[in-house]
């Protein structure tokens, strides 16, 4: 199985920014579709973006859309979700997660917010 190790989340005012980081090791990036879900306490898991390891094609959750952007970088196995005007409804635990794309797609992953390999997540906290 790959291993994902994440990084960047922090607490943050209404209106900035973060960057989270997901590194895949152990096997090829191209082999999966790597979404970003998050879930704060008491509510469901949400899938907040998605992409596709080898043609890059991404999804958004309409609760972010325009304002979160998803990208990677093969050559460094590394996923990363840029996050600005983070709001108060933002804060969750943010995990990131892959599944094989034989198995699924980008807009299937992240609508249904199902994932099959895990990162340890990162905690983002949006506060005043």
């Amino acid at each position: 199985q790959p291993q994902l190790v994440e990084s960047g989340g922090g607490l943050v005012q209404p209106g900035g920014s973060l960057r989270l980081s997901c590194a895949v090791s152990r096997f090829p990036l191209d082999w999966f579709v790597i979404g970003y879900f998050r879930q704060a306490p008491g509510k469901e898991r949400e899938g907040v973006s998605c992409i596709s390891g080898t043609d890059g094609t991404t999804y958004y959750s309409d609760r972010v859309k325009g304002r979160f952007t998803i990208s990677k970088d093969n050559a460094n196995s590394t996923i990363y979700l840029q996050m600005n005007s983070l709001q108060l409804e933002d804060t969750a635990l943010y995990r990131c997660t892959a599944v094989r794309k034989q198995y699924t797609s980008v807009q299937a992953m992240c609508s249904m917010a199902l994932g099959d390999y895990w990162g340890q997540g990162t905690q983002v906290t949006v506060s005043s």
